[in-house]
């Protein structure tokens, strides 16, 4: 197969470089959008040690503290076919490779901060019923970047996160929010005096996504040769029984395994009693 190394002209950007800032913003506009009540909405910080001036002020602090990668859905990081078609007609051998996406979890810290205590747990409790909503922080045809620069979805149109979604070949982009139970309250105490902060009640949540690399350009497409599939530990000369279901199996009767009796080993021994013991 052709090593997509041998291309470099051809490799573009990084077409996932933006999404960690992307989804920091979406968590803060996702707050401010559902504001509802008739108070003045809160100013959204993200440095700990952050103290209003108005003591009337209610401040929300949106902090990213953490990232990991997600080992559940590790993929190797070996080169594959992108999926990205470009409306070219068939024929045209254009092919894009790329290395599987970067599956990482962020983790954010959310706090409040208010004049009275007994307002500030009011807000972190609009909060947590706000949040629980973000089942669709980001929901967007993925964009890929082609290495002309051009940012296109994987059907090939011109990228628009409010194109169409009811196409064939659309690949979406879906990050939600989870509330979740990362930090201890020993390491929060740690963090907030790393930042010379407050200690203030907190909220730890996680949003999963994943980070697309570079497209690499294949102008003639790749061929993949692959030996013909032979029956390993049989003789090439020996035909193959086949049972009535269509299945293939050997002549040879296996060779039955020497069975191992469980326990320790044996010595002959008999146990010594005395007949005249009543016990």
């Amino acid at each position: 197969m052709a090593k997509p190394e041998l291309f470099a002209q051809s490799r573009g950007p990084m077409s996932g470089r933006n999404i960690i800032g992307e989804v920091t913003e979406s968590v803060q506009k996702f707050i401010l959008d559902g504001w509802d009540l008739e108070e003045r909405p809160p100013v959204l910080k993200e440095e700990l040690d952050y103290i209003p001036m108005d003591r009337n002020e209610k401040v929300v602090y949106v902090y990213m503290y953490r990232l990991a990668a997600n080992d559940s859905l590790k993929n190797q990081k070996r080169w594959r076919q992108a999926p990205v078609f470009m409306n070219e007609g068939e024929g045209s051998g254009n092919v894009y490779f790329h290395r599987p996406p970067v599956l990482v979890d962020l983790f954010y810290l959310i706090m409040v901060h208010s004049k009275f205590r007994s307002d500030a747990e009011r807000l972190l409790g609009w909060m947590m019923l706000r949040l629980n909503e973000a089942t669709h922080l980001i929901y967007r045809p993925r964009r890929f970047i082609l290495p002309d620069g051009r940012h296109v979805d994987s059907i090939g149109r011109e990228y628009h996160p409010n194109l169409s979604r009811d196409e064939d070949n659309l690949m979406m982009e879906k990050v939600s929010l989870a509330l979740v139970d990362d930090l201890t309250v020993g390491d929060s105490i740690n963090m907030f005096s790393l930042h010379e902060a407050p200690y203030r009640p907190f909220l730890t949540y996680r949003a999963r996504i994943a980070l697309d690399g570079p497209l690499v350009h294949m102008p003639g497409g790749t061929v993949v040769n692959m030996p013909r599939l032979e029956r390993h530990g049989e003789s090439p000369t020996k035909a193959a029984a086949v049972r009535r279901n269509g299945r293939m199996t050997s002549n040879q009767t296996p060779t039955p395994r020497k069975r191992t009796v469980p326990g320790p080993k044996a010595h002959n021994l008999t146990r010594d009693f005395d007949p005249n013991d009543e016990e």
